[in-house]
């Protein structure tokens, strides 16, 4: 630290409105305390590193009050909880993006993203704060959405003073200490803050922006590429069903070279057949459902985009009526009940012609067929939950079977893989 821009640094007033941002959002607390605040006359405002180092300008501390102050303290310690640099690293790569325009676009959009819904109840919105409605945007999406609605241009000509650090988009800056310098976290050590703070929010949920708790709840559940999997895994199923079951004489097979003049057939694959049993028991909630049907149309892609070729099957306790794949949102997920995805099974298998393979969604409280089904089977499995009430009714340390081992399952919106 400078000594004499130390000396010149208010640090009073800095940490007042640090703990007043604190007061107003607890939940934050622990990562507010976590940054160490260095003094820099570079710094435009205040700015962070990705090794939790906040600097701040001393004339930026003079000129601004304390509540101003506070919601500063808050902005800067948001982009670092929520990664922004990580983020900005990998956005920058996978679109071979380069310099300092591009990275003064990742700082906006990681601006959008915080600055929705970050002020009001206690804390003050600075000046200049940048707002998706500032460059015409809807609220409450992420960074990377942002980025692929706008570039540089008259509407974020006011915007170019705007730095927050290689904290915010990744990019080093020449006051930056780096991660050799004093105070820094060590990766460890961040990971220990965002999960103290993840844990705050989830243990009140109602005291923290929607932002905030959709943040808490991707912290260290990560999402996983469970739709590629789940993708991946009806593929697999599928292309071993339907292969040279059907005879063609449109392309001649490479035995006919050994019999001149005899034309023979060639076996001919047949796109196969998927029905999917959807669960709609008590026990899986309507976000779930809603899930599902997404994951229909996802499934009909896999097998090349033909929906005549999809059915899904309603099932409860007893299987409802097959509906053809049309439009996913068309399909009426009927139940409520108990759950016995046996009977699902049971009907998917009744119709003609039978399926090549069986895709199920469902959270896993059902008793499963006895035996191996005639076909392949995928089985799509949301997060678990303790057994509803009718798995109670007579033991209620019941907990159902896990899905068979002769079904690949993926677990959907959670971290373990596709077995």
């Amino acid at each position: 630290m400078n000594t004499d821009a130390a000396r010149a640094l208010d640090l009073d007033k800095l940490f007042a409105a640090r703990l007043q941002a604190a007061r107003a959002r607890p939940y934050l607390a622990t990562a507010l305390f976590a940054l160490h605040a260095v003094a820099s006359r570079t710094v435009p405002t205040m700015a962070v590193d990705r090794h939790w180092r906040a600097y701040v300008s001393p004339a930026f501390v003079d000129r601004t009050p304390v509540a101003e102050l506070a919601g500063v303290w808050v902005h800067e310690v948001s982009h670092l909880l929520r990664d922004h640099h990580g983020r900005s690293d990998r956005f920058a790569r996978e679109h071979g993006l380069s310099g300092p325009a591009e990275r003064l676009r990742m700082n906006i959009a990681g601006d959008c993203e915080i600055n929705d819904d970050v002020f009001g109840d206690g804390l003050v919105q600075p000046e200049g704060a940048v707002l998706p409605a500032s460059l015409g945007l809807p609220a409450g999406e992420l960074m990377e959405d942002y980025l692929r609605q706008f570039r540089l241009g008259p509407y974020t000509q006011s915007m170019a003073w705007l730095d927050c650090g290689s904290g915010a988009d990744g990019l080093e800056r020449e006051w930056d200490l780096g991660p050799d310098g004093a105070h820094g976290l060590s990766p460890q050590e961040r990971d220990a803050v965002r999960f103290r703070v993840a844990q705050g929010i989830t243990a009140r949920p109602g005291n923290a922006p929607k932002g905030w708790r959709r943040w808490a709840e991707e912290a260290f559940q990560p999402p996983q590429p469970w739709r590629e999997l789940l993708g991946a895994a009806v593929r697999s199923a599928a292309c071993g069903a339907g292969a040279g079951d059907d005879y063609s004489y449109g392309r001649p097979p490479r035995r006919s070279a050994g019999v001149p003049g005899v034309v023979l057939p060639s076996l001919r694959r047949r796109p196969p057949r998927v029905s999917v049993i959807i669960d709609t028991s008590g026990s899986v909630s309507d976000a779930e459902l809603g899930s599902a049907l997404h994951e229909v149309a996802a499934i009909s892609r896999a097998v090349g985009g033909r929906r005549d070729l999809v059915t899904v099957l309603p099932c409860d306790a007893a299987a409802d009526v097959v509906h053809p794949l049309c439009r996913a949102e068309g399909i009426p997920l009927v139940g409520g009940g108990g759950t016995d995805l046996r009977t699902g099974f049971a009907r998917a298998l009744r119709s003609r012609p039978r399926p090549d393979v069986v895709v199920v969604l469902t959270d896993g409280q059902t008793p499963w067929p006895g035996a191996r089904p005639p076909c392949r089977t995928v089985v799509g499995l949301f997060p678990r939950r303790r057994a509803s009430r009718s798995w109670q009714e007579n033991n209620p340390d019941y907990v159902p079977d896990s899905p068979p081992e002769w079904a690949r399952v993926v677990h959907i919106g959670s971290t373990p893989a596709a077995r």
